[in-house]
């Protein structure tokens, strides 16, 4: 794979995409398990924002992995470690992006193992790890213009 460049809309349409989805788990009622428990649609739309959530911001991994560096991220558990291996996250960073994969793919390969009260604890407690992983990617294309292609 050749390194081009990180295609700006892709950023700004993957980035809108992932702060839907966190404004839509923010907006659940998650100020006790109980609540969140109450209705059982809220665990419904918890898991699909979760999900997508998490594969807009895998899916930005490996879009920044291939434009930027010509690296190929097969998996969603290789993009942090990838990410790392060229700079853009530090090992830690990296492990909370492996972790979020985690997530994701057991949301998607074993849902029915996931229950009501671990996407609640996922969403409380972990939430803030997408935004700050976000940020962490946006920052780092802010700091490397060279490496993005601007145009529409």
């Amino acid at each position: 794979m050749t390194p081009s460049s990180v295609r700006l809309v892709v950023v700004a349409e993957r980035t809108a995409w992932i702060r839907r989805m966190v404004e839509g788990i923010r907006r659940l009622p998650l100020e006790s398990l109980e609540t969140f428990l109450g209705d059982p649609r809220n665990a419904a739309a918890a898991e699909s924002y979760l999900r997508r959530a998490l594969e807009g911001l895998l899916d930005l991994g490996r879009h920044i992995l291939a434009k930027g560096f010509g690296t190929a991220a097969a998996e969603y558990k290789d993009v942090g470690s990838k990410l790392t291996e060229h700079g853009l996250l530090s090992p830690e960073e990296g492990r909370i992006l492996r972790r979020l994969a985690g997530y994701r793919n057991r949301l998607v390969h074993f849902y029915h193992e996931v229950g009501d009260a671990e996407l609640y604890r996922i969403c409380t407690e972990h939430l803030e790890d997408v935004t700050f992983i976000l940020d962490r990617l946006l920052a780092w294309i802010e700091a490397h213009p060279e490496k993005v292609d601007r145009s529409i």
